[in-house]
């Protein structure tokens, strides 16, 4: 699959939109503006408390003013209306599928694990790009060999607890050195509306392929087409290679 940007669904319609829930006022955003000056000015504890407003606000912004608040580098999107939120005592990543041992990871077990810190640009296919941002967590490589992978086995399957997006890797690109079962985002654990408390983050290729509230990895003999790749995005989807764009690489 190799589709020009005529085919690529629109950016308001792209691999990481909202497609749900209540719809923020312009004054609250304008507001938040405000307040986010405030929590840049004032640091610390304010500050921490104003970037979960800002958190919460930009979910369900059409406006597109949340983009504009400061120390928000990203859009936010999600293609569900509503999204449970993890903890510790909640939060579960089962992988199963072809594999010796089917095995639950707790956030403690994955924090016991050998840790990666990647700065990369993420690039959204839609055309934006924030640059040099940090994430760390777990090679997915680690998880694969823990578990083991059976023979036969050719991708992987992404499932998120969100309960309507998913994701796919062939098992070679899943085993690329910069591909993360990341827990941290701009060194902070990742937030709920950055698809915490774990999320995928696949630093060669597009943002679409970095799935956010991750619950889920089957190994599978065939690849099969994640959410937006249904929906006409690239399965391959490295940066500058794929979806009829080209942008600079990412690494």
């Amino acid at each position: 699959m190799n589709n020009s940007p005529s085919n690529v669904p629109s950016p308001l319609a792209g691999p990481e939109a909202d497609h749900g829930g209540a719809p923020v006022g312009r004054r609250v955003v304008l507001g938040m503006l405000g307040l986010g000056a405030l929590g840049v000015a004032a640091g610390g504890p304010i500050q921490n408390v104003v970037a979960k407003g800002i958190d919460t606000v930009a979910q369900k912004d059409p406006t597109g003013l949340s983009n504009l608040l400061p120390g928000n580098r990203f859009r936010y999107y999600t293609v569900t209306s509503d999204t449970p939120e993890m903890d510790e005592t909640t939060y579960r990543l089962r992988i199963g599928g072809m594999v010796d041992k089917e095995t639950t990871f707790r956030l403690s077990d994955l924090a016991a694990l050998p840790q990666t810190r990647l700065v990369r640009d993420v690039q959204c296919v839609t055309g934006w790009r924030v640059p040099k941002t940090p994430f760390a967590g777990v090679r997915l490589s680690t998880l694969l060999d823990a578990v083991g992978v059976s023979p036969g086995a050719k991708a992987i399957r992404f499932s998120c607890f969100d309960g309507a997006y998913t994701e796919s890797l062939t098992l070679e690109q899943a085993r690329h050195p910069e591909v993360l079962v990341a827990t941290s985002m701009e060194d902070e654990p990742v937030t709920h509306a950055h698809g915490g408390p774990v999320r995928l983050y696949v630093a060669p290729m597009y943002f679409y392929k970095s799935a956010k509230w991750l619950s889920g990895i089957n190994v599978t003999d065939e690849v099969i087409p994640g959410y937006w790749e249904r929906r006409g995005y690239d399965v391959d989807a490295w940066v500058g290679r794929s979806n009829g764009r080209h942008d600079a690489p990412t690494v």
